[in-house]
């Protein structure tokens, strides 16, 4: 067998680096993709064996120690793991198939498209199918061909010397990278890979009832494997934006309404702009402030279940500030013909509009 030195055509003292540096020049020009002739793939099989022997320094060591051409001395720990699979792979070469990654959306929606849901046509970046080679990764009119320094097994077996005789070892074919077939003509449209980055339009329906931090997974709309692989998931990650008039507890939603002294004394009605269309509000005789008007079924779509939450309306009365003196009168008069309880301390109006408190408060 030729002198491991000269296939590298390197000096036996050269470093790591240069041998590194040898190896690299030598197989690209006899690799078979490059060079597929007989003669190059033996030449090939030499270059890459010499390499394995120098570039692992105990190898190399006993090499240079007049050793057998590469052969391994194996320690009990190397012995069991070749016995019980330190290296060793079953099964055959490995399928140049690939599951696709997982890819993360953030998508900001409004207050409006949760209490029903909305449809939206993402626009993203990701991986493809490869429309020229659809995965196969070879230019159109070839295919595979089986490697022939593993021989279509994607494993190099070699015999190593051990306390207990020859064994023998199996490594992944550092030609084919353990598919046991090479790709002669890549496809020069995605390099061989199967697929390509493209802006691809995926069309989503958001369901109602989403809330911000809530990632939806659309199974399959991720990433393309290599090779034409199964795609991966998509998860879209909602945020909510934020509303000037309406916010949200739980499927409700909650606002403020704000009535005027008299309306608060006499009682009135009002159509306001809700978020999917008109309202109708009744404002009682009487109506004190952080009182709560519960408008059936006009809030937020269930995410799980079936019917919506309730819309839940903060009632606070405005107190006038500017009055001329005739309505100060009459004001005058109207707290002389009624009872009038002097200012005082109340107990804090606990119940459902403790959660509209934070509201008036402007907090």
């Amino acid at each position: 067998m030729a002198d491991h030195y000269e296939v590298l055509g390197v000096a036996r003292d050269a470093s790591a680096d240069e041998i590194k540096k040898a190896y690299r020049r030598l197989a690209r020009q006899l690799h078979p993709d490059v060079n597929p002739g007989p003669e190059a793939s033996e030449r090939f099989k030499d270059v890459t064996h010499a390499y394995d022997v120098l570039s692992d320094p105990r190898q190399r060591q006993e090499y240079d120690m007049g050793g057998s051409q590469g052969a391994q001395s194996f320690g009990f720990g190397d012995i069991f793991e070749s016995f019980f699979g330190g290296g060793m792979r079953t099964g055959g070469p490995k399928s140049r198939q690939e599951r696709g990654q997982d890819a993360l959306l953030r998508v900001e929606i409004d207050l409006e498209d949760v209490v029903f849901g909305t449809h939206r046509d993402l626009e993203i970046d990701t991986a493809v199918l490869c429309d020229v080679c659809h995965g196969a990764c070879t230019q159109p009119g070839t295919s595979v061909a089986t490697c022939d320094i593993c021989h279509g097994t994607g494993q190099i077996q070699r015999a190593v010397r051990s306390l207990l005789g020859n064994v023998m070892t199996s490594t992944p074919c550092t030609v084919c990278r353990g598919y046991g077939t090479v790709i002669p003509y890549p496809c020069t449209n995605c390099a061989g890979q199967g697929r390509v980055r493209a802006r691809t339009t995926i069309p989503v329906d958001i369901p109602g009832g989403v809330e911000t931090g809530l990632r939806l997974q659309l199974a399959g709309m991720g990433e393309v494997g290599q090779a034409g692989g199964p795609s991966g998931d998509l998860y879209l990650e909602i945020k909510v934006r934020h509303h000037d008039v309406f916010s949200r507890a739980g499927d409700d939603l909650l606002a403020t309404l704000e009535v005027q002294m008299t309306d608060a004394v006499l009682g009135t009605t009002a159509t306001l702009e809700g978020l999917d269309g008109p309202v109708e509000v009744e404002v009682k005789p009487g109506v004190q402030s952080a009182e709560v008007i519960t408008v059936p079924a006009r809030g937020i779509t269930r995410l799980r279940g079936s019917g919506r939450g309730d819309l839940r309306i903060g009632v606070q009365v405005v107190t006038p500030t500017k009055l001329d003196a005739k309505a100060t009168e009459l004001v005058r008069q109207l707290a002389g013909r009624t009872k009038q309880k002097p200012p005082q301390f109340a107990h804090f109006q606990q119940g459902l509009f403790a959660k509209l408190r934070d509201r008036f408060l402007g907090v």
